[in-house]
């Protein structure tokens, strides 16, 4: 049934088992446990984990302010031992956006991480949690937030539904809830950090400015796999920016199947550079160009783009010179009959007997999805929370009811057909806090989120250069979740340390 089709008496119903569902949910006792971890170091840390519900009031949100209108999934880690509001806080959540803080959680902050394959590849059952002695729980107390409508989370109405599947409203719900955290453990005061994932990371920018509203600044943001701003990473008519910026990308990846020719195929290396070269140069020359390119110079660029990704040249010239990931995948290595991975394009699958052009799933996610989900479940039932109730690992409701406009809809610039932006907050955020850092963190295997896709962000900040050398840029041998790689987790580790020392 359409929502237009609803009669009064079925919204009626729907928002009071919503309304319900948020008040159990609240009323649920936090549930908590003492465990330990031997660290990297050999030193053994204890801590206690707590997983409870966060009332989000309606302040800010156009809703009632008194009244809870979500309830949000929380776990915490936490260290005793430290001096009253001295040990830091680091709030974490992953993106989608509709996707759960699960990854984060068990594949590289938490005290227990997921164990996976190295090279992209699906492992076989069973799937469990083990000891992670690299957990970030060494340098702050962690607090994994599922946003409405992932985990266990929920709006309490369909109204405060609605906002909270938007970027603004998301935000607002997101910094209530680490408010909420906050007055609730007695840690304001604290050194705030602050690590977002993908969309995590477009939510992240935006908190690092809502949060200095609301004078609780962080310390540190930490942004994994860069997705501020989508005119980067959207292939849309007309916008021939992602083409560029993803080109290097996919360089690097047919470098690593074996797909590129004499020099180029010699290390990922050479493959990223002369793509980095191009793409910066005679690729978006003529991309610019448009139909007044010369048919010299058009098949001079065709055969450049087929050197660097591996392409049969005439696929170049059918796509006018442009290659889209959608294109990418199906096509890379489509002469060995394989489907190239999106979060991971170190990973791929078979395609179907009739080779078909649609990517109908991405073997990138597939190596992680079923251990990870199969390994939280049983790290749930061991805290005692209701694995009877389905957890949202991944809500692809969420994910196509999102509303992508900033502001009201009826508001200066909010036409649904430009891009979505939050590097502007995070650049409004520097200029105000001089104490902010910011650490990213990029896969060369990423095709989701391209490592150069978010050298060209960085690059683009609104701000002079005394702040911009607040960030710092580490790039990892692997895909989009660059930790479910065990050196490049050991690196991000080491890289963690130096970036807090600094």
């Amino acid at each position: 049934m359409a929502d237009n089709d609803k009669t009064p008496a079925d919204t009626a119903d729907t928002a009071k088992r919503l309304r319900e569902r948020a008040e159990r949910l609240l009323a649920r006792s936090a549930v908590t446990q003492d465990d330990s971890v031997l660290l990297a170091d050999g030193r053994t840390l204890a801590y206690t984990v707590k997983a409870a519900f966060i009332p989000v009031l309606g302040q800010g949100l156009g809703l009632v302010a008194s009244e809870p209108q979500a309830a949000v999934f929380t776990t915490a880690y936490t260290v005793a031992g430290a001096a009253p509001g001295t040990r830091p806080v680091c709030f974490a959540f992953n993106g989608g956006p509709g996707s759960s803080s699960v990854w984060l959680h068990l594949g590289a902050l938490g005290p227990k991480r997921v164990r996976v394959n190295d090279d992209a590849s699906l492992p076989p059952p069973p799937y469990a949690v083990v000891d992670n002695p690299l957990t970030w729980l060494h340098h702050f107390d962690l607090v994994f937030i599922d946003p409405p409508h992932t985990g266990w989370s929920v709006s309490a109405s369909e109204d405060a539904r609605k906002l909270h599947l938007s970027v603004d409203g998301d935000v607002e719900a997101l910094a209530e809830v680490m408010r909420g955290w906050l007055a609730a453990n007695g840690r304001f005061g604290a050194p705030l950090y602050l690590c977002g994932e993908s969309y995590g990371t477009t939510r992240g920018a935006a908190l690092a400015d809502k949060m200095t509203d609301l004078g609780l600044a962080f310390a540190g943001v930490i942004l994994v796999s860069c997705a501020m701003d989508l005119q980067t990473l959207v292939f849309r008519p007309k916008n021939d920016l992602p083409y560029a910026l993803f080109l290097p990308a996919f360089a690097a990846t047919a470098q690593y199947h074996g797909a590129l020719q004499g020099p180029l195929g010699a290390s990922a290396e050479a493959a990223r550079a002369a793509a980095e070269e191009f793409a910066a140069g005679d690729y978006l020359a003529a991309l610019h160009a448009g139909a007044r390119l010369t048919s010299q110079a058009f098949g001079r660029t065709a055969q450049r783009v087929a050197e660097l990704t591996g392409l049969p040249r005439s696929v170049v010239e059918e796509q006018n010179l442009r290659i889209g990931d959608a294109c990418y995948f199906t096509e890379g290595l489509r002469s060995r009959g394989l489907l190239v991975g999106r979060l991971d394009s170190r990973a791929t699958a078979p395609l179907g007997a009739r080779r078909e052009r649609d990517m109908l799933f991405d073997p990138g996610i597939e190596a992680v999805l079923v251990p990870y989900a199969a390994a939280a479940m049983a790290y749930h039932a061991r805290l005692g929370l209701p694995t009877d109730q389905r957890y949202e690992l991944m809500s692809g409701d969420a994910h196509k009811a999102w509303r992508w406009v900033r502001g009201p809809s009826d508001s200066p610039g909010g036409d649904s057909a430009g891009f979505t932006t939050t590097s502007d907050d995070l650049a409004r955020a520097m200029r105000r806090n001089p104490h902010l850092k910011v650490l990213v963190a990029s896969g060369r295997y990423d095709l989701g989120t391209p490592y150069s896709a978010t050298d060209w962000s960085l690059a683009q900040l609104d701000a002079p250069p005394e702040v911009l050398a607040r960030i710092t840029h580490r790039y990892y041998d692997a895909g989009h979740m660059m930790y479910t790689r065990q050196a490049d987790l050991a690196q991000l580790h080491t890289d963690l340390a130096a970036w807090i020392a600094g």
